[in-house]
C-alpha cells in the first residue's frame, strides 16, 4: 500500500511540476509549437483546432502515466533516498529527472543529446534549445524539492 501511494503522489507532483512548467514557456515558445511556420513542424500545431483538442485531451492522462512508470523505477531504492538528508534527495531527484528524462534521453529531441547528433539542423536550434534546457530545468526543480520532502 505504501507503494502504491509513494505512486499516486509521484504521478501527481510529475504532472503538476510538468504542466506549471510547460504553461510557463508556452507563452514564450509559440514559434515552437503554433503555426504552419513552427519550429518543430513534426509536433501537433496548437492553433489546429483537432490537434489541439487531441493534445489537450490527452495531456493528463499521458502524464499521470509516464509519473506512475517512472515511480516504479524507484522502487528497489526507495529504502534508501528514505533514509537521506532532503538537500541529497532532491539533488538526486532533480538529476534523475533532468538527466534521465531529458539531457541523455534515447529519443532524439532539440534539447538533448541524440538530437544534436540525429536531428536535421533546422530542429536544432539555439532558440529552441535554451526554451527547452529553460522549461526542463523549472520542472525538475519543482518536482525535485517538493517530492525530496513529502515522498519520502
Amino acid at each position: 500500500m505504501e507503494y502504491l501511494l509513494f505512486s499516486l503522489l509521484f504521478a501527481l507532483l510529475h504532472t503538476a511540476a510538468y504542466s506549471i512548467a510547460g504553461a510557463f514557456i508556452l507563452k514564450k515558445s509559440k514559434d515552437v509549437y503554433e503555426g504552419k511556420a513552427r519550429i518543430m513542424d513534426y509536433l501537433k500545431d496548437m492553433q489546429d483546432p483537432e490537434e489541439s483538442r487531441h493534445v489537450t485531451t490527452w495531456f493528463l492522462p499521458a502524464q499521470l502515466i509516464r509519473g506512475i512508470l517512472l515511480s516504479l523505477v524507484l522502487y528497489p531504492i526507495l529504502p534508501l533516498l528514505s533514509g537521506t538528508a532532503v538537500i541529497p534527495r532532491a539533488a538526486y531527484l532533480f538529476g534523475m529527472m533532468f538527466v534521465y528524462t531529458h539531457i541523455a534521453s534515447a529519443a532524439p529531441c532539440p534539447d538533448n543529446i541524440e538530437g544534436f547528433v540525429y536531428l536535421r539542423r533546422r530542429y536544432f536550434k539555439k532558440s529552441s534549445f535554451i526554451k527547452f534546457q529553460t522549461e526542463m530545468v523549472i520542472y525538475s526543480l519543482l518536482f525535485s524539492i517538493p517530492a525530496a520532502f513529502f515522498l519520502f
